[in-house]
């Protein structure tokens, strides 16, 4: 399963609620999981992976799965904290993004049953990350005008390289 990067429009539509919990979504999440942990990610959205629907998993430090199917952010906290962050769709690029410390959110899990949960700390940051992919909304979103433009320039240049890197191995080979 590929990752989809900045610049593909998958990542900027808004997603559709998820209507059959089946086999097939069971068989999605799991490739999403293998995905997300052989590139060292702690949060996957489906859309990231060409999926147009509501759907994210969170594997953070305490090795918990989490899914989360057609959720919705219903509460957050006044308070807010500035976190770095990275996303497997803009590979290598972090920078600071100010969001709330906490996160109410509704969702179905993997079998279907309705859940709330308050998250706080590094889960309500990936949450919300998570839940942005969602919206169309990337990480860089989040940033002022100049920081978005640098980290997307600087991202250009690392596709570059790498794309002149594969085409001297093609070429030897």
């Amino acid at each position: 399963m590929k990752v989809l990067y900045l610049g593909e429009e998958t990542l900027r539509q808004p997603s559709k609620p998820v209507e059959h919990i089946d086999d097939s979504l069971h068989e999605l999440i799991r490739e999403m999981f293998i995905t997300m942990d052989t590139d060292k990610g702690i949060g996957l959205a489906a859309p990231q992976v060409g999926k147009n629907i509501r759907l994210f998993i969170v594997k953070i430090d305490d090795g918990v799965e989490r899914v989360f199917i057609n959720p919705l952010i219903v509460g957050t906290s006044e308070k807010q904290c500035s976190y770095e962050e990275g996303c497997l769709s803009i590979p290598k690029m972090y920078a600071d993004v100010i969001r709330p410390e906490s996160v109410t959110v509704q969702y179905q899990d993997i079998n279907g049953r309705r859940k709330t949960i308050e998250a706080t700390g590094l889960l309500a940051r990936v949450i919300q990350h998570e839940y942005d992919h969602l919206e169309g909304i990337l990480f860089i979103d989040r940033l002022s005008e100049k920081e978005r433009d640098e980290l997307v320039a600087k991202f250009a240049q690392q596709q570059e390289r790498k794309k002149q890197r594969e085409a001297k191995k093609r070429a030897r080979a």
